[in-house]
């Protein structure tokens, strides 16, 4: 399998996952800007859509859109206990973390990217953000994770996310739980393995 990533980006998240389960792979960095991948092609070519993440099978299959991937991959190494297995309830618990991360967390803290926005339009996004994060919080006072299991996909992905924060300067020390919780799994042999191939990676 190869991975198409760009670093700081959401692509980290299958990248982790990746690493969890011990699936052999392959990386290719993507420049986010001109489409240019390391092995000198167009990533459009890979995925239309023009962003990372995006996971080609070994059957040539491309697999796109970060919720859709990490489940992919857990279901690949179920032992891993990543994600639930699919058909019982648990899993569909799961699914709802992955959707609210995505459309909440996700989707809602894309537009502070937006360094032209004006202060009054990012303090309503941010506003509104924070009011996830509050439920996020209230969430991990009584779990060490999103799911009773243990450590998910779904982990992979808030992690990933959360780490935008600094650069919105949003102080995550105001939320103790979710601090605490971005230091646990910082301290996660994939994260840590995920985050130092990814600076190492040549630039395109």
């Amino acid at each position: 399998m190869k991975l198409y990533f760009a670093p700081g980006t959401c692509s980290l998240s299958p990248h982790i996952v990746l690493l969890e389960t011990g699936l052999p792979h392959e990386l290719v960095r993507v420049n986010n800007q001109s489409k240019k991948m390391s092995d000198g092609d167009d990533f459009r070519q890979i995925n239309p859509k023009g962003y990372v993440a995006a996971l080609k099978l070994d059957n040539g299959n491309v697999l796109t859109e970060g919720a859709a991937i990490v489940q992919y991959l857990a279901d690949l190494a179920p032992q891993t206990g990543l994600a639930p297995l699919p058909g019982t309830f648990a899993r569909v618990r799961l699914q709802e973390w992955l959707n609210f991360l995505t459309s909440e967390i996700h989707a809602g803290s894309a537009p502070l990217f937006n360094r032209t926005l004006p202060d009054d339009v990012i303090s309503h996004f941010k506003k509104r953000l924070f009011a996830r994060l509050d439920f996020v919080e209230n969430h991990l006072g009584d779990n060490a994770y999103l799911m009773k299991t243990g450590f998910t996909v779904a982990d992979a992905y808030l992690f990933t996310v959360l780490n935008w924060m600094e650069t919105f300067k949003i102080n995550l020390a105001n939320w103790p739980h979710i601090n605490s919780y971005m230091t646990r799994i910082a301290q996660r042999p994939s994260v840590i393995e995920a985050r130092k191939r990814e600076t190492r990676f040549p630039a395109v």
